[in-house]
């Protein structure tokens, strides 16, 4: 790992902090805008979506997430996002993020931890694989 003893992760609650988590975001989600990425983030956040990020002299990645309970798992922390800036990649960014939320889901008492990958994210798959994540089920959908 390359990181500096300076980089910090915490939760992104002001406009500025996740107004900043954007330029990083937007490498994920191409579709989103500048303009109104802070007013849908905290929008989001009537259902509990959270975004962390790993600063270190600037925004080197980001993560939304949210806690939820259901009938299926119980408590979990489902992962919808998570990425690192492109020129910071393999760094240990990302598994720096990704070990904050596996104890972030810890010590708030979720039994599980959940997310989704496009079938073409192979890179993305290595990673979730070398932190012991196992694939457990096709996920469908439906555009309407």
């Amino acid at each position: 790992m390359n990181l500096q003893p300076s980089a910090s992760i915490q939760l992104a609650t002001s406009i500025a902090q996740i107004q900043q988590c954007f330029p990083v975001m937007s490498q994920l989600r191409p579709h989103l805008q500048a303009d109104n990425f802070a007013q849908q983030v905290q929008a989001q956040r009537s259902t509990g979506y959270q975004l962390a990020y790993i600063y270190d002299d600037r925004v080197a990645g980001v993560a939304g997430f949210n806690l939820a309970t259901n009938l299926a798992w119980g408590k979990y922390l489902y992962l919808a996002d998570l990425v690192v800036n492109e020129g910071l990649r393999s760094q240990g960014y990302g598994q720096a993020l990704f070990t904050w939320l596996i104890k972030y889901a810890q010590d708030h008492n979720c039994q599980q931890f959940h997310l989704d990958s496009g079938v073409q994210r192979f890179a993305a798959h290595r990673f979730y694989l070398r932190n012991k994540m196992n694939i457990s089920s096709h996920h469908f959908s439906l555009q309407l």
